[in-house]
Parts: structure tokens; C-alpha cells; sequence
């Protein structure tokens, strides 16, 4: 386990200055339906947009963060936004760990009911504004960790926070890191998801609660129909979030989006991908 101390410094790190996610990106402010203001980073395809692609960062994370599968995407011709959520980001981790530790703020933010409803506001506006500046009508919700909670919650999860996820359209869901059966989600709760998801996680990628093993959950809860998981030899936590020695989780976790997209995209969602260092299912 992480110390406290080892934990902010790889969260934090790059985070302060735009710069550090490369030229690439451009930051923006929408106000969404509270009027709050929203910050976002935005990365615009040089060449004909197909879609828009949404990247909801874990608890204690932020808007910077994700640059590696956010460029990859950009190349791939789609706007992307990666959304900054004022309620549960890394300046919310640090006034948390100010009186408790990490497995305990960790474990309040991504059990937090109003922190998952200003994530949709977060996502809703972002959502809106990418059709206005995108050709193409694709949309794809990414999301890691708690940002892999929210994805789920939007493709229509159950949950045990009496939260109620807006009716937002997206062609696709891919879950970094995803939960398992626990405080958010009960036993089953993905069974009436019908549209394609990507699961990933790793065998070092422990929950705060539970092993890597329970990430899987999920899978087994989903409807056949495009379901993919993926799991990453030796990947953790916050190799996904492109954070640590993460290269070869980046590289795996970019071709398998790559292929999954073009799946759904074809409507052949067999999986064709023989990866060094990566098991993949799918029903």
C-alpha cells in the first residue's frame, strides 16, 4: 500500500501547469445547470472530428491527468474532454487527508451521493458542448476509478447511493479500474446494461476494500452484447491514470480501446487483439 506522502506526490505531479500535458491541450471554463463553472481540457483532432470522447478522472484526480489516452484519441481523429470535478478532485483529497487517512478520505469521496451528481453536471455540460464543436455524432464516456463508478452509473448500474444517473447518450462505456460489489454498487448491478462496455484492470490494481479479483465483477453482472474485459499482468492502480513505470500499461490500454472502438464501430465486436501481458474476454 502507498504511504500517504508517496501517494500525493504521484497524484500531484503535473497537475499545476497546463504546459506538462503537452501543447496539444487547451483549457476551457463552462458553467454548468448550478452555474458552477466547469474546467475542462480540451484536446481537438487536427483532421475531420467522428466523435466526441468524455475521460472522467478518479477520486483526487483532475482535468490534467489521462494525457496519454487522451492524445491517443486526439490522433484517432476525436474531441476530447477531460473533465475537472470540483467535488471530488485533488484539492477535495487534500482538505480530507487534513483530518483523516487516505483509505478513509479515498473511501468517503467515491461513497459521496452529491459528488457523483455533480459529476453528471460536469459531464452533461461537456457532452453539450462537444456536439457544437464536433462533425461527427460518436460519443464515448471513459472514466477511471471513480470516474470508472460514474461511467458505469451513466450506461444504467444500479447502486446503493440512492443516485439517479441522467439520461445522457453515449455509444459506449470503457471502465479503468472498475468496482466491484461493495458501498456502491450491490451484486448484479450491471445486468441491464445493453449497450458495449470495455472493462480494464490489472493484477496489482487492488480495491480500497477488496483484491484486484473484485473488479471483475462487473463482467460477470453484464448482459452478453459487446462486453469486453481486459486485464493487464502487473498493472496497478495508478499505472492507468498514467502515473508510475506505467509505459506498458499505457500501450495495452490505448490498443484495446483502439480495437474496441472499431468493434463497436463496425458492429463485430469479436475481439482480435493477442497482446503480450494482456488477458482479454468477451461475450
Amino acid at each position: 500500500m502507498l504511504s500517504i506522502s508517496r501517494y500525493l506526490s504521484i497524484m500531484m505531479t503535473g497537475m499545476s501547469l497546463l504546459p506538462t500535458i503537452g501543447c496539444a491541450a487547451e483549457q476551457m471554463v463552462l458553467t454548468r445547470e448550478d452555474q458552477r463553472p466547469v474546467t475542462v481540457v480540451k484536446y481537438i483532432p487536427q483532421q475531420h472530428c467522428q466523435g466526441v470522447a468524455i475521460i472522467s478522472h478518479g477520486a483526487g484526480g483532475s482535468q490534467y491527468g489521462y494525457s496519454y489516452l487522451a492524445n491517443f484519441l486526439q490522433q484517432q481523429q476525436w474531441l476530447v474532454l477531460v473533465v475537472d470535478h470540483q467535488e471530488s478532485n485533488s484539492e477535495v483529497l487534500k482538505q480530507l487527508l487534513s483530518r483523516q487517512g487516505i483509505i478513509e478520505s479515498l473511501s468517503e469521496m467515491v461513497t459521496m451521493p452529491s459528488a457523483y451528481t455533480a459529476r453528471f453536471m460536469d459531464i452533461s455540460i461537456a457532452q453539450t458542448w462537444g456536439k457544437q464543436h464536433c462533425i461527427g455524432d460518436r460519443q464515448l464516456m471513459i472514466g477511471h476509478s471513480m470516474g470508472a463508478a460514474t461511467t458505469m452509473l451513466l450506461a444504467g448500474a444500479e447502486n446503493n447511493l440512492n443516485v439517479l444517473a441522467p439520461k445522457l447518450s453515449f455509444d459506449a462505456y470503457i471502465a479503468l479500474s472498475p468496482q466491484g460489489v461493495g458501498s456502491i454498487f450491490p451484486k448484479d448491478a450491471w445486468r441491464h446494461i445493453n449497450k458495449p462496455v470495455l472493462l480494464l484492470t490489472g493484477t496489482k490494481d487492488r480495491e480500497l476494500h477488496g483484491s484486484w479479483q473484485s473488479r471483475q465483477d462487473a463482467f460477470y453482472s453484464l448482459p452478453a452484447g459487446c462486453k469486453w474485459l481486459g486485464v493487464i499482468n502487473g498493472a496497478n492502480h495508478l499505472n492507468f491514470a498514467g502515473k508510475g513505470a506505467s509505459g506498458k500499461t499505457e500501450r495495452l490500454v490505448t490498443q484495446t480501446v483502439a480495437e474496441f472502438i472499431e468493434g463497436v464501430k463496425q458492429k463485430q465486436c469479436q475481439p482480435l487483439l493477442k497482446l503480450k501481458g494482456l488477458s482479454l474476454r468477451n461475450k
